[in-house]
């Protein structure tokens, strides 16, 4: 009798996530089966569940032309028990917890071999394009994708594979700025408050928050940020530069929204950087001869290769990165979970734990 496992996947976008029952995988090779412990719901999964991002101007990239399939599990935050592997797997015991590094490349072209599987372009991520993690049971490529817990809680651990290490890998970006003047920090959601925490542990100077939830700025200002800046202020602009001690040199923008990458454009001092990360979709026009003539860096930011996500669990388990919060759910109530982030009711990272 072939044996099951249960999942909750995408069966039509844009609606409910619907329970199915899936062959329990048998891994091969290299391949290793972990005991899902905890899955983290990140904002990405909103715009997968949607089916792909908005380019502004009526324009849509789609998952599907990217070869996303249905029915298809969430998930690309996952921490697990490993319970079984593939003959040719090594490096890990049958037993032992890991987090999951899910930006999984095709392994053999230039930028894979570079390290930057992340930016593959026929990368094939878990969650993504290939089954995560809002499952009983996740299907792992190779060894070298798993990272040891040591002993970490599961649920705290989770979101250092998207958020803690997008946001980780955002500040590298900035080089030594961060240290030497405030980072101003578009967005207290969940990777926002990562951000923070993560800010500290490496020794920057200070985060400057903006967001238009009060709850979002209180959580903040909570995880350490030296100010919080209410987004819908007339002089928001104003404000940031004022907390910030002048214009910022360094702007990390976690929403990607048009209003909010021009401010953070329009804030930055002459060789300045802008680092935008967010996936809210839309189009922005930015005046181009300001560009060279204010020396400004625009740079984008997605996720982090596994180089950065191995130094940043060695930052956690120095224990100086402070923990954001988080909220477990059981696995079942996942719809209920991206409903409420969808209307901005998420305040850190919620978790869900199969029952």
């Amino acid at each position: 009798m072939t044996k099951t496992m249960r999942c909750y996947c995408i069966n039509h976008y844009n609606e409910p996530l619907v329970e199915m029952k899936m062959a329990l995988p048998k891994p091969k090779a290299e391949e290793v089966l972990i005991k899902v412990q905890a899955a983290g719901v990140c904002h990405s999964d909103l715009h997968i569940w949607e089916g792909g991002y908005d380019l502004g101007g009526g324009e849509f990239l789609s998952l599907k032309a990217r070869g996303a399939t249905l029915p298809h599990t969430l998930g690309h935050e996952t921490a697990g028990v490993v319970v079984s592997m593939g003959p040719n797997a090594t490096g890990v015991e049958v037993g032992e917890s890991y987090l999951v590094y899910p930006w999984i490349g095709c392994g053999n072209c230039s930028t894979c071999i570079s390290g930057n599987e992340n930016l593959c372009t026929s990368g094939r991520p878990l969650g993504v394009l290939e089954p995560g993690g809002y499952a009983e049971y996740m299907l792992v490529p190779k060894p070298k994708y798993l990272l040891a817990l040591n002993g970490l809680d599961p649920a705290i651990a989770a979101p250092f594979a998207c958020s803690g290490l997008t946001t980780y890998s955002a500040l590298k970006k900035l080089g030594n700025d961060i240290a030497t003047h405030f980072t101003v920090i578009v967005g207290a959601g969940g990777l926002g408050l990562m951000c923070v925490s993560i800010l500290r542990a490496m020794g920057g100077k200070g985060a400057i928050v903006v967001d238009i939830d009060k709850k979002k700025r209180d959580a903040a200002l909570a995880a350490g940020a030296h100010a919080a800046i209410d987004g819908n202020a007339d002089n928001v602009a104003e404000l940031l530069i004022q907390a910030a001690e002048g214009a910022p040199r360094s702007v990390i923008d976690f929403v990607g929204s048009p209003e909010t990458t021009k401010l953070g454009f329009n804030i930055l001092v002459k060789g300045g950087k802008l680092v935008v990360v967010g996936l809210y979709g839309g189009s922005v026009s930015l005046p181009i001869a300001l560009i060279p003539v204010r020396g400004v860096s625009i740079i984008g930011n997605l996720v982090g290769n596994l180089e950065e996500l191995t130094e940043l669990m060695e930052l956690v388990h120095s224990g100086k990165v402070p923990f954001i919060p988080i909220t477990k759910q059981a696995l079942s109530e996942a719809n209920d979970v991206l409903t409420r982030l969808k209307e901005g009711r998420v305040i850190g990272r919620t978790i869900l734990i199969p029952e």
